[in-house]
Parts: C-alpha cells; sequence; structure tokens
C-alpha cells in the first residue's frame, strides 16, 4: 500500500437527501417521495460545513435535470465554507469553451483555489436533447475532447484558436488565467470515454465496481495514458455505511433495503437498462436488477447473501439508483481495509456519499478517517513490512 495518504471526498445531495436511498438518475426517474429533506440551501451548507470539519478534501456536485445547478449551488455554498474544494460537474457540450475557462478562472478567483472540475459527457440521449443537444453518444465525447484542449490551452495563458469537428473558437484568450489551474476529473468506461480520460483527465473517476475490475481499468486507463506521456490518478465514487460492529452495518443495510418496493426497483431498473452508459450496465451487472427473494417474499433477510459482490461491498443501493450504485459496508475496521484494497490497486481518492449525507459523513469521517490516516502514517514508504514494537 502506499504511505501518499488517500484523498477524501463528500457529495452533496442537490436532489434532495433522506434516511432512505433516493433513486433516479440514467433514465430512471426520480424517487421524489423519498427525497424528504429538500436541498435548501441551509441544509447543504449544513452538509458542506460537516464534509470540512470532518477531514474532507472536496465535495462533488452532481448534475442533471434532476438536480439544482452546480455551478451556483456551490458558488453560494463556497461562501459558507473556507477551505473545502467543490467538484463541480458540468457537461462541456452545454456552453462555449471560452466561457467555461473564464467561469472556472472567475471561480478560482473568488474561492482562492477551490475549484475542482467533474467533466461529465452525458450518458442518455434522451436528456441531452431536452437540453438541445442532438450529438450521438461518440460525438458527444469528442466533443468533449476538443472542448478539453481549448481550455487547457486558455488556462495556461494561449491565445487559442480551434476550428475542429464539433468546437471552433478564433482567437480566443482570457485576460487572467486560473491559478492554479483546477483539476479535471473525469469518468466513462465506453473505449471513447477511456481515450478522452487518458488525454486529458487529471483524475480518472470509476464506479465502485469490486476490486479486482477496478484494477483492469485503471491499467486500461494507465496505458492509454502512457501513451500520450501522461500519468493520471486514479479515483473512485462509492457510498458508505460504516458502525462501530460489522452487526449494526449490515442491520442498516437491512433497513434501507426494505424501503424498496418490487415495484420501484422494477421501475427503476426499466430505465436504467435503456441507459446508453455502459459504466451504468457495467453496475446493473453486479445485481442482477431484481430484489432478494427473501425481501420480495415479505420475509426479510437476504442483504449479504444474495447483493454482497465482494466482501464489505453492497449493491443495493444500485437497485433503485442509477450512477454509484455500491456501498462499503461493515464496522469501521472493516470499511478501511476495503478501503486498503482499493488504494492497493491504484485508488488515490474516494468520493463518497450515505443516506442521509449529514448523519453518514460523521458516521465515516469521526471513525473510518482517522482509523485510514494513522494506518497510513505507520505504513513503511517502502511498502515493506511494519516491524513490531520492542
Amino acid at each position: 500500500m502506499s504511505s501518499t495518504s488517500p484523498v477524501f471526498h463528500w457529495f452533496l445531495p442537490t436532489s434532495g437527501d433522506s434516511r432512505h436511498v433516493v433513486g433516479g438518475g440514467h433514465g430512471s426517474p426520480l424517487n421524489g417521495a423519498s427525497a424528504d429533506r429538500p436541498p435548501t440551501l441551509g441544509y447543504l451548507t449544513q452538509i458542506a460545513r460537516a464534509a470540512e470539519q470532518l477531514g474532507f478534501v472536496g465535495a462533488l456536485t452532481p448534475t442533471g435535470s434532476q438536480c439544482e445547478d452546480a455551478w451556483l449551488t456551490t458558488a453560494m455554498l463556497s461562501q459558507q465554507t473556507e477551505h473545502l474544494k467543490f467538484l463541480v460537474a458540468f457537461r462541456p457540450g452545454f456552453l462555449s469553451p471560452t466561457l467555461g475557462a473564464q467561469m472556472a478562472a472567475t471561480y478560482q478567483r473568488h474561492t482562492r483555489g477551490r475549484l475542482l472540475l467533474n467533466v461529465v459527457t452525458g450518458g442518455e440521449s434522451q436528456e441531452q436533447r431536452a437540453y438541445g443537444d442532438f450529438l450521438d453518444k461518440e460525438g458527444r465525447y469528442a466533443r468533449t475532447g476538443e472542448f478539453l484542449h481549448v481550455v487547457r490551452g486558455l488556462w495556461e495563458g494561449g491565445t487559442v484558436t480551434h476550428d475542429g469537428e464539433h468546437v471552433q473558437v478564433a482567437g480566443a484568450r482570457l485576460s487572467q488565467p486560473p491559478r492554479p489551474i483546477p483539476d479535471v476529473y473525469f469518468g466513462g468506461s465506453s473505449p471513447a470515454a477511456l481515450h478522452v480520460a487518458a488525454r486529458y483527465a487529471d483524475t480518472y473517476l470509476t464506479w465502485g465496481e469490486p476490486p479486482a475490475q477496478v484494477a483492469q481499468k485503471i491499467e486500461r486507463v494507465r496505458a492509454l495514458a502512457a501513451a500520450q506521456g501522461r500519468t493520471p490518478r486514479f479515483g473512485i465514487r462509492l457510498h458508505t455505511l460504516s458502525r462501530d460492529t460489522s452487526r449494526q452495518a449490515w442491520a442498516e443495510a437491512e433497513r434501507l433495503l426494505e424501503g424498496f418496493s418490487p415495484e420501484a426497483v422494477a421501475q427503476a431498473q426499466r430505465g436504467l437498462r435503456r441507459s446508453e452508459s455502459e459504466g451504468q450496465q457495467r453496475m446493473l451487472a453486479l445485481h442482477g436488477g431484481v430484489l432478494p427473494s427473501a425481501l420480495s417474499s415479505g420475509r426479510g433477510g437476504g442483504t449479504r447473501t444474495d447483493l454482497e459482490i465482494h466482501p464489505g461491498l453492497w449493491a443495493g443501493i444500485g437497485l433503485v439508483r442509477g450512477g454509484a450504485g455500491t456501498a462499503l459496508v461493515g464496522s469501521h475496521e472493516e470499511v478501511a481495509d476495503l478501503i486498503a484494497q482499493y488504494r492497493d490497486v491504484g485508488i488515490e481518492e474516494f468520493v463518497l456519499s450515505g443516506y442521509p449525507h449529514l448523519e453518514e459523513a460523521y458516521w465515516f469521517g469521526e471513525n473510518v478517517l482517522p482509523l485510514v490516516r494513522r494506518r497510513t502514517a505507520r505504513a513503511p514508504a517502502d511498502g515493506g513490512v511494519l516491524a513490531s514494537p520492542a
């Protein structure tokens, strides 16, 4: 394991929060009935301040028609926090690259360098068309590459002229480039996505597949990036559910699962199966898309037997939620152990969430974060075995 301390980010639930799983995303309709904590600025400020106090580096804010706008929301939250960074998700097809670069530069100045950018190409054509974007998936990735080419040139202080298939600018320049230049986070599992990530991403993000599958994806991106002379970092998007004992954590997972009706799962899965996102299809393959038989018959039980796809990795959330659908579940020590497994395959950053986001930030931040950092501080720099104390 690397002796470098991993980076942890939290999540801002800008489509609403609850003590139950809030579904929706990637073609699945938002389960508004379960979002019983509206995403008011006051509530999101509570979460952001908690994340900052607990030691998270940043907070991811999603993008899409189901949630509040990420740029506006985080700009407001930045004035309520001191050093928390904001991993702002945005879609490059919805604005010009020059304007996007300028917005990022302004954000950096007004927040004293607290912007991180999560570039979301958009996996669902139906949603993209609602915003006026009629490119197909391959076209969207090609456009993202051109967009990032222009943006990076502008951030570096150059004058950029680009006459591409999807992006055209002439003599573009920023009067004040951002300092520091924001890190670019990028996810996607299709070949087109991996090539864009290899060329432009500072951190490649993957959803929470088992460590062996994550290792395979990392190696693919690492090889593609090496061909470009680049060395990106790697991050993972997961939920977390840790408690003082393993029994308590799995009982909470069972409680969340009991909130899913067979009808709600079936409706969500119909939408998710239509998703064009290869990453979403990989998520669906982890759990089969149905409630455990014991739950669907009303008997209870079956959480671990049917949905624990790797020791401590639970796929239950993906039954009703698009995107990240797996959770780290167990005692604080067990969750820290699983984090170590991901670190061993190359993951350096963890973007986490949990229901509800305020309370789960404290469970993880007060119990798992210190444990991981103590272990990291004790790890030998050469990755060798620690000597026993005298």
